[in-house]
């Protein structure tokens, strides 16, 4: 049975989380082995539980929700916490998608060498990975089920605003699921503690946990990476986000309102549009038209001069959610600098019939994502690779960057054989 979350726990949260993570690393080696079919089967039995288990998770989800808005969070937190049916599908889709993905080769041959040996890149999984994430719920599962297809333990950890339900899920839909596929279901650990110093500890266990993917606000994820590099444990962190909208002079003025608004659909993701630039030769007609499709969604329009850095995160602003930075630029290649030098680097779209232009801006942008005539809302893990993700990760450093999926979980590792003559 799980700990009530309204029980206090006698551990101290590095015990806790200690233990979590000796229980996966226990578990890690024989999923690690696990056959594909028993890997699949786990992932469909998940999805399959969700339905089985709607009641229970909608249930503790419902809890989540009412102690949040007593609370007096803001609609936009809300709106990431709660579950209903049609996200519960979305879910199981989701899962049924990812037992379908084809699994990487584990060894690609590289070279066969003049000295008679030959190379060989393998793939491995890291052991235990742990994840500490915001009140989002469904990511309970979307790093779960990432783990497991990638046959890596987890230790997963959340706040106290979504652990009701992430308690249920892995209760279950996670756990019985691994069980009937006849895996251990001590590899996928979730911290029973809401405490801030579980995902202190989750980032100080290099031993048992040498990765960590971080979820959360820019100042949280920051302060939890530098506590992690100070460890020696490595942090994939999903912060800072933030979309960027250009729309060129040559732009269709129908695409350019329709990317807009698809880009304000949710105001609580990383990805939606949070900046929104117009070229000067933009008539000032096409541009109040653009104001006045988001006025319409209930977004306040941020004009120059600014009061803030034009690529402050509203998404991440309590209470000012429904707000747009709009600025003019002279063209593709300065809408690229200024996405380059005031935003996160996460995605940035240019609207424009001028290919020319398109290529200007693709090649001048060095963000994660770079989208000609599409959305930000694209940079997702589902909606970009047709699989779920861990997170978005928008480090400059070598390594899985964007969405990160049960692909980039591995560790490279060099076999060198002698070559088979036969």
């Amino acid at each position: 049975m799980h700990r009530s979350i309204a029980e206090a726990p006698t551990e101290t949260a590095a015990e806790l989380v200690a233990g979590c993570g000796q229980a996966a690393q226990r578990a890690a080696p024989a999923l690690a082995a696990a056959p594909e079919q028993a890997i699949t089967t786990a992932l469909d039995g998940m999805a399959a539980r969700l339905t089985k288990a709607r009641t229970d998770v909608l249930a503790a989800n419902a809890e989540d929700v009412a102690a949040a808005e007593q609370a007096g969070v803001t609609a936009a937190l809300v709106d990431r916490l709660r579950i209903d049916e049609a996200r519960l599908e979305e879910m199981a889709g989701q899962l049924s998608l990812l037992a379908k993905a084809p699994f990487p080769p584990r060894d690609r041959v590289l070279e066969d060498r003049p000295d008679g040996l030959r190379l060989i890149e393998r793939r491995r999984p890291v052991g235990v990975i742990g994840a500490t994430f915001e009140a989002r719920p469904n990511v309970t599962v979307d790093v779960a089920s990432q783990l497991v297809k990638s046959r890596n333990a987890g230790v997963l950890r959340t706040g106290s605003a979504a652990l009701r339900s992430a308690l249920a899920l892995r209760a279950g839909v996670i756990a019985p699921a691994l069980v009937d596929a006849g895996l251990d279901p001590a590899a996928v650990q979730l911290v029973a503690d809401p405490r801030r110093d579980s995902a202190v500890a989750l980032v100080g266990q290099p031993d048992v946990i040498p990765l960590v993917i971080v979820r959360g606000s820019g100042e949280t994820t920051r302060r939890l990476s530098a506590e992690g590099a100070r460890h020696g444990v490595r942090v994939l962190a999903h912060a800072d986000g933030g979309g960027v909208l250009y729309v060129d002079g040559a732009a269709d003025p129908q695409l350019a309102t329709e990317l807009l608004v698809a880009g304000l659909d949710r105001l609580g993701v990383c990805n939606r549009v949070n900046l929104l630039l117009v070229a000067e030769d933009v008539s000032d007609a096409r541009y109040e038209d653009l104001l006045q499709a988001a006025r319409l969604r209930g977004i306040t329009i941020s004009l120059p001069p600014h009061d803030h850095p034009l690529g402050h995160e509203w998404a991440l602003d309590d209470g000012r959610e429904a707000t747009v930075t709009v600025s003019r630029v002279a063209g593709p290649a300065e809408a690229a600098r200024v996405a380059n030098r005031e935003t996160s680097g996460l995605a940035a779209t240019i609207v424009t019939a001028d290919e020319a232009a398109a290529t200007e801006f693709l090649d001048g942008y060095d963000g994660t994502g770079a989208f000609w005539n599409a959305s930000t809302r694209l940079l997702d893990g589902f909606k970009l690779r047709r699989v779920p993700e861990t997170g978005i990760n928008v480090d400059r450093v070598p390594g899985p960057r964007g969405p990160v999926t049960f692909e980039d979980l591995y560790l490279r590792q060099y076999v060198v054989t002698p070559v088979d003559k036969s």
